[in-house]
């Protein structure tokens, strides 16, 4: 690998040092850094954590580009490299020393009095939260055409085997292996004791999350986000078609240290 885009979160990087540093050593070892992402480009080196990740993932998975992360923030999963690793991990990049782990992502369709707008792409989930004031949202949950349940909740988490460690965590949820290929929905502080469990389901089905009715003469303000992004509100009626993404993300893996080694350091913290 000779060709790499450096994707920085500049919040992140001070002044933009570790960017620098990535760049000249990786020019010194006769490497290109373009200013943008093209055909040549081989790998894309994200600098800042998760978030960023993400961030990058969205805007970069229709180049179907092998990512990697180097962390400059918390214990991320994502972002595998740490600032004092950034020389080793580079000389196995240019070395062709890495492995390339397929990620699955989710597509949501919002569907908005009956019609279909552009579908958005998530790594970790979508969810679907309540947008103003404190009340309890009503889910109907489709899959394959069909009633699953109903839900009253705060929210309704859809998520990756990816963002099973982000805010399905959070809510109860399991944590999965990233390289799994399924899909979890969790809902968010279930007022239903008998719908307050995560539900696994193939990685081939699609779910539509309907708004459900709330109370007469009045609207539930709602939306829907995508990996934390592209908010979309919500009516009545109205509801999120979810299904396993034709694209896939590209992470690449240098060191033998497994997911569940680092979600053992996690945890200790």
């Amino acid at each position: 690998m000779k060709n790499f885009y450096i994707y920085t979160n500049h919040t992140k990087d001070d002044k933009g040092k570790m960017t620098h540093t990535i760049r000249d050593y990786l020019q010194l070892k006769g490497c290109i850094c373009s200013d943008h992402v093209n055909d040549k480009v081989e790998g894309i080196i994200v600098l800042g954590g998760d978030g960023t990740m993400l961030q990058a993932a969205r805007e970069y998975v229709s180049y179907h580009i092998p990512m990697i992360g180097v962390n400059l923030g918390t214990l991320g999963y994502l972002a595998e490299v740490d600032r004092e690793d950034i020389e080793q991990a580079l000389d196995s990049l240019i070395a062709d020393r890495y492995e390339i782990e397929p990620r699955m992502m989710l597509s949501g369709i919002p569907v908005i009095a009956g019609e279909c707008l552009a579908p958005q792409t998530a790594l970790n989930d979508i969810v679907i939260n309540r947008k103003g004031a404190l009340q309890i949202i009503n889910f109907n949950i489709y899959v394959n055409g069909r009633l699953l349940s109903t839900y009253s909740a705060d929210g309704m988490i859809i998520s990756t085997p990816t963002g099973s460690t982000a805010y399905n965590l959070s809510a109860g949820g399991p944590i999965v292996e990233p390289s799994a290929r399924l899909i979890m929905m969790t809902p968010v502080c279930s007022h239903t004791l008998a719908n307050n469990r995560t539900i696994i389901l193939s990685e081939e089905d699609v779910i539509d999350v309907e708004i459900g009715e709330y109370k007469p003469g009045e609207k539930q303000e709602v939306n829907a986000s995508f990996d934390g992004r592209c908010p979309v509100d919500l009516n009545e009626g109205d509801k999120i078609r979810i299904l396993r993404s034709d694209q896939v993300i590209k992470i690449m893996k240098l060191s033998e240290v497994s997911f569940l080694d680092i979600l053992h350091r996690k945890m200790r913290m």
